[in-house]
C-alpha cells in the first residue's frame, strides 16, 4: 500500500497508486507563450531566463512564499498556497499555468488507476475529455492514454471532445505522470525587458495606459513622459494610473515617470500659434520633449495611445505632420483600435475606474481646428511659438520611481492604515480568487464599484478598512467615504500589504 497525497485539502489516504504532490503545499506547472518556442535556441535560452527573473521579482514584489524551476519547456513552482497566481497571470511571456492535483509513475496502469481516483467523482453525471502531452516516455502513446482512461471514466459520464464540462489534463515528463484539471490562462506575449527600451507619452485617460500596456506585452521595457497641463491634482491622478502598469504589469523593471510642467508651454502657444493649429502645435511639442528625454535615458523608440481618426488631431494626414518632431520611431498600438475596444482592455488592465475619473486636458484647440495640416505649416506654427518654454519644461522635469513610491505619498497618509483597529470592518474589494486564497479573518468580499455606489448605506457608527490589490483604488473610496463623515482606510500596499503585516506579527 502506497501513501497518496492530494493539493489542496491536505488530507491523506492510503492506496494502492502513488500519488504526490509539491512538498511545500502547491505545485504547479507553467508554460510559456508559443511565441517562445519558435525562437532560436539561443535566443529562447535568454528569453526564458528574463522570464525566470521577471516572475521571481512578481513573486517577491506582492510577498508570495514561491519556488521557481526552471526546464526548458516549462517552469516548475512549489509554493505555501496559491496567491502566487495572481500575480504570475500579470506576467508577460507566460501562456498559461496549471496547478497539480496529483502524480503517479508514468506507466499507462497507474496512469489510468490514478486519474479515474481523480477525476471519477468530478465528471460523474457530465461531459468530459482527456487531453494527454508526452515527452519522455515511449512505451505507450498519448492516444493510449485518451483511450484507456477514457474509457476508464466512461461510467456514468459521457466523453465530449469540442466542449466539455471537464478536462482532464495529463502530461508526461520522464518517468513522472502529472495530472490538472483548470488552466489559469496569462497574458502571453514576450517576457518584459527582452526587447529594448521605449518611453511612453502618458496622459492618464483611457488611451495611452493601455497603449503602454500592448507595448509591455511584447516584451518592451518603459519608461513614461507626463506634459502636465493641468496642476498638481491631475498629476496626482496621473501617477496613479501609471503606477498600476508599474506595480503590476512591469515585474522586473523599475519604471521611471518623466514629469514635465508644460502649463507655460501651452500659454506660449495660445499667445503666438494660430488657434486653429493649437491642437497639433501641442503634440508636436510633447513628441519634441519626448524625444530628447528619451535620447538621454537611452530609448529606442516612443509609445503613443493615438488611434487613427479618433480626434481631429489624429487624422493621418495631421499624426505625418506630427512625425517630424521626434527623431525617435512613433509606436501606436491602438492605431486600429476603436474606443470600445479599448475601454474592454482598460477594464482588463486595471486602469479604466482611475481613468474614468480624469478630465481632458489635452484638448487646447479653439474655434474649429486644422484636420489636414502638412509638415510645413505645423513647423512653421511651431517656429513662431518657440523653444524658450519647451528648454525649461525638460530641464526642469522631475523623475519618479514609480514602483518606489508609496500609496500614501500619492493620495495623503490620512487615508491609510498599517493595522487593523481594533472593532474596525474590514471590506475586501480584490478578485474573488484572491479573496479566496487568503483574506483577513471575518472580513467581507464585495465588489469596489458596488461599494463606491452604495457605501452611504454602510453604519456609520462602524469603522471600515478597504482593502485592494495595490491600496490605490479603494483610497479614492476613502477619500469620498471620509468627506461624508465616515471613518474609513485603505490598508497601506493592499492585499500583499495586509498579508505581510499578518506574516510579521505572527514572527
Amino acid at each position: 500500500m502506497t501513501e497518496i497525497r492530494k493539493n489542496g485539502n491536505g488530507e491523506a489516504e492510503d492506496d494502492e497508486a502513488s500519488l504526490q504532490t509539491g512538498a511545500a503545499g502547491v505545485s504547479a506547472l507553467v508554460r510559456f507563450s508559443g511565441e517562445l518556442s519558435t525562437k532560436a535556441r539561443r535566443t529562447r535560452a535568454r528569453f526564458q531566463k528574463k522570464l525566470a527573473l521577471n516572475l521571481r521579482d512578481a513573486f517577491a514584489a506582492e510577498g508570495c512564499d514561491a519556488r521557481l524551476r526552471p526546464d526548458w519547456s516549462r517552469f516548475w513552482i512549489e509554493a505555501a498556497d496559491e496567491s502566487f497566481l495572481e500575480p504570475l497571470a500579470r506576467t508577460f511571456g507566460i501562456s498559461s499555468c496549471s496547478l497539480v492535483i496529483g502524480e503517479c509513475a508514468a506507466d499507462l496502469e497507474s496512469i489510468v488507476r490514478v486519474g479515474r481516483e481523480l477525476f471519477a467523482d468530478k465528471v460523474r453525471g457530465r461531459t468530459y475529455a482527456v487531453r494527454a502531452r508526452r515527452s519522455g516516455a515511449d512505451t505507450f502513446s498519448s492516444a493510449d492514454i485518451h483511450k484507456e482512461l477514457g474509457a476508464a471514466l466512461n461510467p456514468g459520464a459521457t466523453v465530449d471532445l469540442d466542449n466539455p464540462d471537464v478536462t482532464v489534463f495529463v502530461e508526461i515528463r520522464d518517468d513522472r505522470a502529472l495530472f490538472f484539471e483548470d488552466r489559469l490562462e496569462g497574458p502571453s506575449g514576450l517576457p518584459l525587458g527582452v526587447q529594448g527600451q521605449a518611453l511612453a507619452l502618458m496622459s492618464g485617460g483611457f488611451d495611452s495606459p493601455v497603449a503602454a500596456w500592448m507595448a509591455l506585452r511584447r516584451g518592451i521595457r518603459l519608461d513614461y513622459v507626463f506634459c502636465n497641463l493641468g496642476g498638481t491634482a491631475y498629476e496626482r491622478m496621473v501617477v496613479e494610473v501609471t503606477k498600476i502598469l508599474a506595480d503590476r504589469w512591469s515585474y522586473g523593471t523599475r519604471p521611471r515617470l518623466h514629469v514635465l510642467d508644460f502649463v507655460p508651454v501651452v500659454e506660449a502657444m495660445q499667445e503666438r500659434a494660430k488657434p486653429a493649429y493649437l491642437q497639433v502645435v501641442l503634440k508636436r511639442l510633447m513628441y519634441r520633449a519626448s524625444a530628447e528625454i528619451g535620447a538621454r535615458i537611452g530609448a529606442e523608440a516612443l509609445v503613443t495611445g493615438e488611434s487613427v481618426g479618433q480626434v481631429s488631431s489624429q487624422t493621418l494626414t495631421n499624426l505625418r505632420a506630427i512625425d517630424g518632431a521626434s527623431d525617435l520611431p512613433v509606436l501606436r498600438p491602438l492605431l486600429g483600435f476603436h474606443k470600445e475596444e479599448i475601454l474592454v482592455r482598460a477594464r482588463e488592465v486595471g486602469t479604466h475606474d482611475l481613468s474614468a475619473r480624469i478630465r481632458e486636458y489635452c484638448d487646447v484647440s479653439q474655434g474649429k481646428p486644422v484636420t489636414a495640416a502638412t509638415p510645413e505649416s505645423v513647423a512653421e506654427q511651431e517656429l513662431a511659438v518657440g523653444r524658450e518654454e519647451l528648454d525649461v519644461a525638460i530641464a526642469g522635469r522631475r523623475t519618479v520611481d514609480l514602483r518606489a513610491l508609496r500609496p500614501e505619498e500619492m493620495a495623503g497618509a490620512s487615508l491609510y492604515v498599517r493595522t487593523i483597529p481594533e472593532g474596525a470592518t474590514v471590506i475586501d474589494t480584490r478578485s474573488l480568487r484572491a479573496f479566496d486564497t487568503w483574506h483577513w479573518p471575518g472580513s467581507e468580499h464585495r465588489d469596489l464599484v458596488d461599494v463606491q455606489n452604495n457605501f452611504k448605506d454602510l453604519d456609520r457608527r462602524e469603522t471600515y478598512v478597504m482593502v485592494c490589490a495595490e491600496g490605490i483604488r479603494t483610497a479614492y473610496l476613502v477619500e469620498e467615504m471620509q468627506r461624508e463623515g465616515y471613518e474609513a482606510y485603505s490598508f497601506l500596499g493592499g492585499g500583499p500589504g495586509l498579508r505581510r503585516f499578518v506574516t510579521a506579527g505572527a514572527r
